[in-house]
């Protein structure tokens, strides 16, 4: 019966236009990209006209290669340093503009923009499909109406663009090896290696869309994580499992531990919020994992709209297996020769806590880039209102399989003149969107026999 009245209610939600009043489906991949972009390049030539992006790997790419550049013998139209920083100020964030006076030796280089993103076809109909029907529910912490797609390709406020953000299109399933180094001021520091591996339960493509329908309102769960410490050998063994539900609010997500030492299974702590992340030396909270998670509750969300901006983008030297992270990890912030910054517009959204909430950050500035619904920058304000931290998503198309998503994020504490790199894979084998996984891979009873190996 429970089943049955949820289904209803999807139905119901399926047939009503309340959330999408200014929604024209017909726009999608005429004027507007499938995701909701515009189509079109700005007026002075700078941002080019979208074209589908990348859709094919270069000649001679081989599953399980890194990534190579498609853009790599282009250079910098100009570098952003501290002394002409102001004449670019308008484009750049409030954390750039706070790094570049922080630190006399940053930049930021700029290249050509293109607008690289892609995702597969059935992604793109599936967005159009739903577009007038997704709604948000529960007071926002929550969708529904709507499957696989973008819900909101012509958003109408802020939490329909972090919504986009939060289900977008990262594969189906994908298994990761990447480092995590939070360095001293004097750049010294200590790689923590981890393996982790998602299955996008709202993409799924293995079960009729009906069924998938079925199963996202009966157990309500947006994705399966699992996260193991490998490295180094004093945090190794611990095995993280974590249903996030599509309704936080409803249902808080669900997360087991395996703990190496006492060889069990136990419910874990905290994995929301503001609680710091894994061995992060309390330089990210848990909800700035992929730069934002969770349940958006917390928050007023309020759309300033669209803007263009020098964002992180196409970052695959960041990302190659050419570059060390002893040459990408340096004192104070990472290597700015390695990094590439294209002017693209952006989604700004304003998030403002709550009168009576609780969480580190009293304010927080996304930018949302418009091709991809990718956050790429985020500004975080302490409780006194001041600049915290600066985050940053330098990204790339994993052209395998059609995904814009981030190579490596950087968390800047502007107070403490620290950062955390998260994501570091230059060294390790390259990520696996080939993996098979089905939701019985995540319960506990099957961490327990991966603790025990």
């Amino acid at each position: 019966m429970k089943t049955t009245y949820l289904l209803s209610s999807v139905v119901t939600c399926l047939c009503t236009a309340v959330a999408a009043l200014a929604v024209d489906p017909a726009r999608l991949g005429a004027d507007l990209t499938p995701l909701g972009g515009e189509k079109a390049g700005n007026a002075d030539g700078t941002i080019p006209a979208w074209t589908g992006g990348i859709t094919t790997p270069p000649a001679g790419y081989k599953p399980g290669d890194h990534h190579p550049d498609p853009f790599a013998g282009e250079s910098p139209l100009f570098v952003i340093t501290p002394a002409n920083a102001a004449q670019y100020a308008d484009k750049l964030t409030a954390g750039q503009q706070a790094l570049l006076k922080a630190y006399a030796d940053y930049s930021i280089p700029v290249y050509r923009t293109h607008r690289s993103a892609s995702n597969p076809q059935r992604i793109y109909d599936a967005t159009k499909k739903y577009a007038t029907t997704a709604v948000l529910t529960e007071g926002g912490n929550g969708i529904s109406g709507c499957i696989e797609g973008i819900p909101f390709p012509q958003p109408e406020n802020g939490l329909q663009v972090i919504w986009n953000h939060l289900v977008r299109f990262r594969g189906i399933a994908a298994e990761r090896f990447i480092g995590q180094a939070a360095p001293q001021r004097d750049g010294s520091y200590n790689l923590v290696q981890f393996e982790d591996e998602f299955l996008f339960n709202y993409v799924r493509d293995d079960i009729p869309q009906a069924e998938l329908i079925k199963q996202l309102v009966a157990d309500n769960v947006l994705l399966y994580y699992k996260q193991a410490v490998i490295a180094p050998a004093r945090l190794a063994g611990s095995i993280l499992v974590v249903h996030e539900t599509m309704d936080q609010i409803k249902e808080k997500r669900r997360a087991w531990i395996y703990n190496a030492g006492q060889r069990r299974v136990r419910l874990a702590p905290s994995v929301e919020y503001d609680n710091p992340g894994t061995a992060s030396d309390g330089m990210r909270t848990s909800d700035q994992f992929d730069m934002f998670n969770g349940a958006p509750a917390l928050y007023e969300w309020n759309l300033v709209g669209k803007k263009e901006m020098y964002v992180p983008y196409n970052s695959y030297r960041l990302h190659s297996d050419q570059v060390k992270v002893a040459d990408i990890i340096k004192p104070l912030h990472i290597n700015q020769d390695l990094t590439r910054y294209e002017l693209h517009r952006v989604w700004v959204v304003e998030a403002t806590l709550k009168p009576g909430a609780n969480n580190l950050y009293s304010r927080r500035t996304f930018y949302v880039d418009e091709d991809s619904w990718q956050v790429l920058a985020v500004d975080q304000y302490d409780g006194r209102g001041q600049l915290w931290r600066a985050s940053e998503a330098h990204c790339i198309n994993y052209y395998d399989v059609q995904t814009f998503w981030s190579t490596l994020e950087v968390h800047t504490d502007l107070q403490a003149g620290r950062y955390l790199a998260f994501g570091l894979d230059n060294e390790n084998r390259m990520y696996n969107f080939a993996i098979k996984r089905s939701p019985q891979d995540y319960t506990p009873a099957k961490l327990r026999q991966e603790g025990v190996r």
